[in-house]
């Protein structure tokens, strides 16, 4: 079967490699669609080297079907649409004593940490499958996942209905914050400084700004009515996000931390102290949120279609990738690794 590994100091390289069967208490899964996150090209970009085995297979976005069972598994049979919440945690630490288990101190992200799902048969212990309705087709259940971490920023947010939410950053995982909040009746505008991805939102009637706006704080004081967001949630991973983020706040208002910060930044905690802000940091997801994530997609809340770009077959995801960290006019690239995949 094919499978696409991350090579450091090259890229990624899809090669022939031998199935693992399943064993006691795991599930070999036949692979639908893996999605390409911004996780991802953390990986690509070498900033994972010390997590990441050499020649690991990547991949946590992911859809598919129960392929076969190792000894013991129950309640799961050959065909079952699955995802998969792709961490594990040791349940001994301290963290998963005080009921944080999600956050473990040793925690596996699978597809990081350990082997992840782009590869065409996937075998993952079966406490990690998540099922799927049967209507829900297996293109927009890929989305599971990044939905669950958009879920998951949101209720660590406590957004309450009618509070304005500024979302810096207009990537997928953006846009899906938007979506879910608007879920919650709250009053979102998002701000991005690339004209497609500001396209997109706008086009699910989502308020945008060009975060490249030369009057931009005076466009936010007018949204806000000059009381400043109730919550931001800082996507983009830059200094000029997490800035913007603090500034735009009013009293006791919530910033989201949400991107994937490569190095350490400055915080302005003179504003933190003064308006009596909260920092919050988001990382992953729980259980709850991947059946959240999963209920709003079988209702059609979450737009698909708008969010990915395009799907490429497993034999390219090496220019998958490539074409996802040029950017441009994308936003999601799936990866179909059934059996269109192509071969090596």
């Amino acid at each position: 079967m094919l499978a696409a590994q991350y090579v450091a100091g090259y890229g990624i390289e899809v090669a022939e490699v031998a199935p693992r069967p399943p064993g006691p208490g795991e599930v070999q899964v036949e692979v639908a669609y893996v999605g390409i996150c911004g996780t991802d090209l953390h990986i690509l970009a070498g900033h994972m080297d010390e997590r990441i085995a050499d020649h690991g297979v990547i991949g946590h976005e992911m859809s598919g079907r129960v392929a076969a069972t190792g000894e013991g598994v129950t309640g799961w049979s050959p065909g079952d649409p699955v995802t998969v919440m792709p961490l594990r945690w040791c349940g001994q630490c301290p963290t998963c004593r005080a009921g944080n288990e999600h956050i473990c101190d040793h925690l596996d992200f699978v597809g990081i940490d350990s082997p992840g799902a782009m590869q065409q048969r996937w075998t993952v212990p079966q406490e990690l499958l998540v099922p799927l309705p049967g209507a829900l087709s297996l293109r927009a259940a890929a989305l599971v996942e990044p939905v669950a971490v958009a879920h998951h920023d949101v209720v660590r947010a406590s957004l309450s209905p009618g509070e304005s939410a500024l979302v810096i950053g207009g990537g997928p995982i953006g846009v899906l914050i938007a979506v879910v909040a608007r879920t919650r009746a709250a009053e979102v505008l998002l701000v991005e400084p690339d004209p497609y991805r500001r396209s997109v939102a706008s086009g699910l009637g989502i308020d945008v700004l060009d975060s490249g706006s030369e009057d931009l704080t005076g466009a936010l004081d007018a949204w806000s009515g000059g009381a400043g967001a109730a919550v931001t949630f800082e996507v983009s991973g830059t200094q000029a996000g997490l800035d913007l983020a603090v500034a735009a706040l009013g009293a006791r208002g919530r910033l989201v931390a949400v991107g994937i910060h490569a190095e350490p930044r400055r915080v302005d905690m003179r504003r933190v102290f003064w308006k009596e802000l909260q920092l919050l940091g988001a990382r992953v997801y729980e259980r709850a949120d991947f059946t959240a994530a999963v209920e709003l997609l079988e209702r059609g809340s979450v737009p698909v279609d708008a969010i990915v770009s395009r799907v490429d077959v497993l034999a390219q995801a090496p220019a998958a990738f490539d074409s996802l960290a040029r950017g441009g006019r994308v936003m999601k690239v799936l990866v179909d690794c059934g059996a269109a995949g192509g071969s090596a």
